[in-house]
């Protein structure tokens, strides 16, 4: 620990384990850290924990924490999201001066960070919401961040967390930190991370499910998983995948065999789901990969159902093969973020953030959870058109899925017929065969809406726009649901 009496480089609140990592990152790259901990034997710890080529200061209250901070100081908040952040905030405040920068590290809800984000700027105080993803590895190798909120405070922070960001690209030396957008449009980014991660978890899981029904104990299922991180689906959570089914217990006993199967979660996965509908858009995998976490939880009600509710007679998979599964992930994958970034595309409208979505997919190739190679796929789809309308209408999508989608049909007649629940995988099809059916059936919702409800319709034979009424019991006129309010 250097011994420096100068002011620090930067500061951090905050002593976890992220906390911690983020702080030994910031001083191998070559900055001075100031830090603080309510609980100051927490702070004692660390620094003496400190190498002496590691600049690390510790300080005991709020006050001594801001005096050792140049100007403009940058403070880092990694502490629990929501009212803890608020309440470090008010601690901070009156110590702090025009142009100051708060960044929150944490995974704060985006419309907490908009007013944070607003509040702050009317005193003067610079704030940035960023995500930060890559676990305690991530945040101490180098993650992946997303940050967002005072432009004019970007400069003055991107060689900082760009020096400690993860990096990527042919070279492995491009940052996977760049500027978000304005006001919440950091913290929003990371929520949808947050969300197609569920998707990705959900997906494999399912895999995992169809492979066991195949046969594969969990040691050929590490094999298999290891195969498939060589190809396509390369990815962090293929990788680790195939190292938890390789895992055994003290008696030899496959690590995932004792693990109970009731999943948690921390939020972002339903904050995600509740964005999505407020815009009108369909992130159905995700909300399926929600639900699916859900109904796992039950498990003492799961084993009474198992008792009660009969499956099919035959639990076979018929024909199906590990290669039509590797398709049905890739499909659902493919699937899955195609509607993530139709939710990143219609916030970004709605909210005038701007957002650049080829950089957004080149910043979550390295140090987070969801990378993958087909990031730089995704980059390279929105560099070769910034206004996509989706990223399946891109030529190397269109074959891609094209490719892989009749792999996905089969695993999921296969696990129907079995009784398996695949949520992830039927709701990507569903959506699939939505999406691309011309003429659907919502004609007869929109007849039904009007018959009880007066609610009107457009006609095919008429141009988008022009609403009609039908009386169709012969008993409500012209009246129809904009005549009144209730």
């Amino acid at each position: 620990m250097s011994s420096t009496t100068s002011t620090a480089d930067a500061g951090l609140i905050g002593l976890a384990v992220m906390g911690q990592n983020l702080v030994l990152n910031l001083a191998d790259n070559g900055y001075s850290i100031a830090v603080y901990n309510r609980t100051t034997a927490t702070t004692e710890e660390f620094v003496a924990r400190a190498t002496d080529d590691q600049d690390v200061r510790g300080t005991e209250t709020i006050e001594e924490f801001v005096a050792a901070l140049s100007r403009p100081r940058k403070i880092i908040l990694l502490v629990k999201a929501g009212e803890v952040v608020d309440k470090v905030i008010d601690q901070l405040l009156p110590h702090l001066e025009a142009d100051d920068i708060v960044i929150d590290g944490g995974n704060s809800l985006f419309t907490d960070t908009q007013r944070r984000f607003e509040a702050l700027a009317e005193q003067g105080i610079r704030y940035i919401g960023s995500g930060v993803s890559g676990g305690e590895e991530g945040a101490r190798n180098g993650p992946s961040i997303m940050p967002g909120g005072s432009a004019d405070a970007w400069p003055e922070v991107r060689d900082m967390l760009q020096a400690i960001s993860a990096k990527a690209g042919p070279n492995d030396d491009e940052p996977c930190c760049d500027w978000i957008g304005p006001g919440g449009s950091g913290h929003y980014v990371k929520m949808i991370h947050n969300g197609i991660e569920y998707g990705d978890m959900q997906v494999l899981a399912e895999a995992y499910l169809a492979l066991s029904a195949l046969g594969n104990s969990p040691a050929e299922m590490a094999t298999i998983f290891d195969g498939w991180n060589q190809g396509r689906l390369r990815s962090y959570l293929v990788e680790i995948t195939a190292e938890i089914m390789a895992a055994t217990d003290d008696d030899g006993t496959p690590m995932i065999d004792v693990i109970l199967d009731a999943a948690g979660q921390k939020g972002t996965g339903k904050w995600t789901v509740i964005s999505a509908m407020q815009l009108g858009q369909p992130m159905m995998l995700v909300a399926e990969a929600v639900g699916a976490r859900m109904v796992s939880s039950f498990v003492d009600v799961r084993k009474r159902a198992a008792e009660l509710l009969l499956g099919p007679e035959s639990v076979g998979l018929g024909d199906l093969s590990v290669a039509d599964v590797a398709d049905a992930v890739y499909a659902a994958k493919l699937i899955s973020y195609a509607q993530g970034f139709m939710v990143l595309a219609d916030a970004s409208a709605e909210n005038e953030w701007g957002l650049d979505l080829a950089s957004i997919a080149r910043m979550w190739r390295g140090g987070c959870i969801i990378r993958a190679a087909f990031l730089d796929d995704i980059a390279e789809a929105y560099g070769r058109d910034a206004n996509l309308v989706n990223l399946l209408f891109d030529p190397f999508f269109v074959d891609a899925v094209n490719a892989s989608i009749p792999g996905l049909r089969k695993t999921v007649l296969a696990a129907a017929g079995a009784g398996i629940p695949v949520p992830a995988y039927a709701s990507a099809l569903t959506f699939f065969d939505g999406f691309r059916t011309a003429r659907g059936s919502a004609n007869l919702i929109q007849a039904q809406r009007d018959y009880f409800g007066a609610h009107t319709y457009e006609r095919l034979d008429k141009p988008r726009g022009e609403w009609f009424h039908t009386d169709w019991a012969g008993t409500g006129g012209a009246a129809t649901s904009g005549s009144y309010s209730a």
